[in-house]
């Protein structure tokens, strides 16, 4: 099997435990695939279970140690892992661009995002502060102290390969955790050049551990199962989430959980539409729609919805699709067939029930997994279409009369991570955003994420927050002292 070049310097393949580079026990390994071509990219080593509870006990024979360690000794090993991520963009954005086919304005722009985290939490690692105050009695103090949870796994997802990792790793990091990080199987080149580069950062052997695996099902349970995991963090689909939470249970482990979304984008007929449209360009694109909080429903005021359906059809229909390693591309391929297909019959199901194509909508069944930006109009209210994450590059446009009617069809979903509105009366955006089962809004924007707020969701889109000092929390827990001073 031939494999190609891979832009990051001297990229290491193996599983990472206790500060080592090594083969899994079995010494398997699995293919990366280069979405736009379908050709292998490389191999990585591929954990099981024997894996897996090695990496925990790396991770816990390190744990008292980082515990122990100064919060500023931690921020500046974040600190120079962040400058590293920058000094290092270029070649980070390539793997991205090639592993998850995304497009090279999209992976540079993640880059930067994910290092954020790194600067983020190295200040927030100096904020760990505890509470004392007198009972209100008087016949002892209460002291609160935060202390590190201990041991965490963390699972991230393919489509942001860098920025999911430091997410998780930045905050556990800071609060004194230490980690096993399982990357998604599609994307897990860019998981391991971070960990390369935070050991280059003067990461101590065992803090950060990184298995690969081609079933991570059973190496994922011996991990859970094991006596010193004490924290699962997870980003995925709500399915998944949903039996990671069962496993974890067994053991009621600390987890924190961001889900699947479905998110609305509310235009009002007061609303500046050449700014909406640039909205939903980014709320709906970045990532080519593979995102969980990409705007996925389009609820428009009747009185506009002809004129923004036909300007969102104009600037989807001349985006440039293609390999997302040329910079000239807007939109790479889809992370796999599967992924293209599945956007293919949402599509097609909606057509059936009287949707119009207005761009877009069809596979030209050339090499890759590319799908067209695509358009639908006259979509129905209870279209299946708004019931499903589409994951990809399609924007259905759904008129609605009144801002009762927005409301209802936004929070007709069991998902509730963002919501974005675009109006020119704040007070109404206000209003509307206050009243939408969403844990982000964005008004007037279609851009939200930023590593110093909180990212997280209500009802099926998870459990917790990232990001911002809530972050910082999801990896610290409380412990009350009760002091006599006499």
């Amino acid at each position: 099997m031939s494999t190609q070049a891979l832009p990051f310097p001297d990229l290491q393949t193996g599983l990472y435990v206790g500060g080592q580079w090594r083969e899994a026990v079995d010494g398997q390994r699995i293919e990366v695939f280069d979405p736009a071509t379908d050709s292998v990219l490389t191999t990585v080593a591929s954990a099981g279970p024997e894996d897996g509870r090695a990496a925990v006990d790396a991770a816990a024979a390190a744990a008292d140690g980082w515990a122990a360690t100064a919060p500023r000794e931690r921020a500046e090993i974040l600190r120079r892992s962040y400058e590293l991520m920058v000094a290092h963009r270029d070649e980070l954005a390539s793997l991205i661009a090639l592993e998850g086919g995304k497009s090279r304005r999209d992976a540079e722009g993640e880059v930067t995002y994910a290092a954020e985290f790194y600067r983020w939490f190295a200040e927030e690692a100096v904020r760990a502060t505890g509470t004392l105050q007198t009972a209100p009695n008087g016949d002892k103090r209460i002291l609160t102290v935060l202390q590190p949870v201990g041991v965490s796994v963390l699972i991230t997802p393919w489509n942001f390969p860098a920025a999911m990792a430091t997410r998780k790793i930045g905050p556990a990091l800071a609060a004194g955790c230490t980690v096993v990080l399982k990357p998604a199987t599609e994307t897990p080149l860019t998981a391991l050049a971070v960990a390369q580069l935070m050991e280059q950062a003067g990461c101590p052997p065992g803090v950060v551990n990184v298995v690969t695996a081609h079933r991570p099902g059973p190496t994922v349970q011996a991990m859970l199962d094991h006596p010193a995991t004490r924290k699962l963090s997870f980003t995925g689909s709500t399915q998944v989430g949903q039996l990671l939470l069962r496993q974890a249970a067994d053991r009621v482990l600390n987890c924190s959980m961001e889900l699947g979304g479905n998110a609305p984008f509310i235009v009002f007929a007061d609303a500046d539409i050449d700014a909406a449209v640039e909205g939903a360009m980014v709320a709906k694109m970045r990532n080519a729609g593979e995102s969980c909080i990409a705007a996925n429903r389009f609820l428009v005021e009747e009185a506009v919805a002809e004129e923004f359906a036909a300007r969102l059809t104009e600037r989807m229909a001349a985006l440039k699709v293609g390999p997302g390693t040329d910079p000239d591309n807007e939109v790479g391929p889809m992370i796999n067939a599967r992924a293209r297909d599945d956007i293919a019959a949402m599509v097609d199901d909606a057509v059936q029930a009287g949707a119009t194509v207005r761009t877009g909508g069809a596979v030209d069944g050339g090499r890759g997994c590319f799908y067209p930006p695509t358009v639908l109009d006259g979509v129905a209210a209870d279209d299946p279409i708004l019931a499903n994450e589409i994951f990809g590059p399609v924007a259905p446009v759904v008129p609605f009369t009144t801002d009762q009617q927005a409301v209802d069809i936004a929070n007709r979903t069991p998902y509730g991570l963002a919501a974005y509105v675009y109006s020119g009366d704040l007070a109404r955006a206000m209003r509307i955003a206050e009243r939408v089962d969403a844990g982000m809004v964005g008004i007037n924007r279609g851009f939200i994420s930023d590593p110093a707020a909180p990212f997280g969701g209500v009802k099926q889109s998870g459990l917790g927050r990232e990001g911002g000092h809530e972050g910082l929390l999801e990896f610290l827990e409380a412990k009350y002292i009760a002091v006599d001073w006499g």
